[in-house]
């Protein structure tokens, strides 16, 4: 299924080069996996498979990162890079240490914010935890998500991890972190909202091309 969507847009895309900045946490950049493991580097690989040298896929993602850090590195990655695409899939660790939901979401719609100021498309990667925090926290968390791609016009995945979530044998050791085979099914669930996200900058580019 994942090939065939893949090929359904190379049939859709133009020939220049579209930049998709990966903007995430240890879930994204890979963690306990060999180098260019994570899921970004496998989208690059897919799409270079389909369109060699079409498209860029950068993956700023760092291990233990908050929505606080984020806030502070995205302004240069966007001026640095100039993505097309920001991909947001920050939140993970304010759930894990338990930092306040509303200070979440208020550093998630600045980063919303700074990326549609650029142009960018922004696909908003949702996060579910654990009840370990209990039920009213991990409610406020989860619902800092959907409430935010209902206010803005984003790219929504409910949650990374839909796809594994319920199978232990696809983490590794700490259970939080997937395992290298497990890999492409975070590509699965991510990329339908990438390849609106792209298709949406085709028509800006075909707009601006007529004109």
């Amino acid at each position: 299924m994942l090939f065939l969507a893949l090929a359904l847009l190379a049939t859709a895309l133009p020939a220049s080069a579209a930049t998709i900045l990966v903007f995430g946490d240890s879930l994204s950049a890979g963690y306990g996996l060999p180098p260019k493991s994570g899921w970004p580097h496998l989208l690059q690989r897919q799409l270079d498979a389909l369109e060699p040298g079409a498209h860029r896929v950068i993956d700023a993602s760092a291990s233990g990162e908050t929505t606080a850090g984020g806030v502070s590195r995205l302004p240069r990655l966007l001026e640095r890079h100039r993505p097309d695409v920001v991909v947001l899939a920050l939140g993970a660790n304010d759930g894990l240490r338990g930092l306040p939901p509303q200070a979440m979401q208020a550093n998630l719609e600045r980063m919303i914010l700074m990326a549609k100021q650029t142009g960018c498309e922004v696909v908003l990667v949702g996060m579910r935890l654990p009840p370990n925090l209990g039920p009213e926290y991990t409610a406020e968390f989860e619902a800092v998500y959907p409430r935010l791609a209902a206010r803005y016009p984003v790219h929504f995945v409910p949650f990374l991890l839909e796809a594994i979530a319920l199978d232990p044998d696809a983490f590794q050791e700490d259970g939080l972190h997937p395992v290298q085979e497990a890999v492409p099914k975070l590509l699965e669930t991510v990329w339908p909202a990438i390849a609106a996200a792209l298709q949406e900058v085709q028509k800006k580019h075909g707009t601006a091309s007529r004109r």
